[in-house]
């Protein structure tokens, strides 16, 4: 997750990086975004690229991982 926004603002991007670059250097693919701030907590990600990633050896961090196991059971 990258956090973007203003101060006492943000969102997030999920997003698929590489492990050996820094924690907000450039991702590869943005595959989803997530707004804590709203009302209804509003976590969008597209589950397609969530699969390739995940099939070519991605890890998922753990709010990641927590995020995309709520969207399943959906």
């Amino acid at each position: 997750m990258q956090r973007k926004g203003k101060p006492k603002r943000p969102y997030y991007r999920i997003v698929a990086i590489d492990q050996r670059v820094k924690r907000e250097g450039r991702p590869i693919e943005i595959i989803g975004r997530c707004d804590p701030m709203s009302k209804d907590n509003k976590f969008n990600v597209n589950m397609e690229r969530v699969n390739y990633w995940l099939s070519t050896g991605a890890t998922p961090s753990e709010t990641v991982a927590a995020y995309i196991n709520q969207k399943k059971i959906k």
